[in-house]
């Protein structure tokens, strides 16, 4: 199936993340910033740590979480 043959899924996904790459646990429009909040639609993620199963907006957002993890 070709990515513009598939129906859009309106919601949150759930993904499960690896250190390369995430699969999809729930089908879904966006996941979530662990930082902010903010909704991250699927074809713009980038940024998500695996040891933590987090999803970031950013590079920023990855800066203020591992920032916020060494204060304690």
């Amino acid at each position: 199936m070709n990515r513009h043959d598939r129906q859009p899924v309106a919601g949150e996904a759930q993904l499960e993340f690896t250190d390369s790459d995430y699969r999809v646990v729930r089908p879904g429009a966006y996941v979530r910033c662990a930082v902010t909040g903010r909704h991250i639609p699927l074809e713009e993620l980038r940024y998500w740590s695996a040891a933590r199963q987090e999803a970031y907006a950013g590079p920023v957002e990855v800066a203020r979480r591992l920032a916020a993890e060494r204060a304690g």
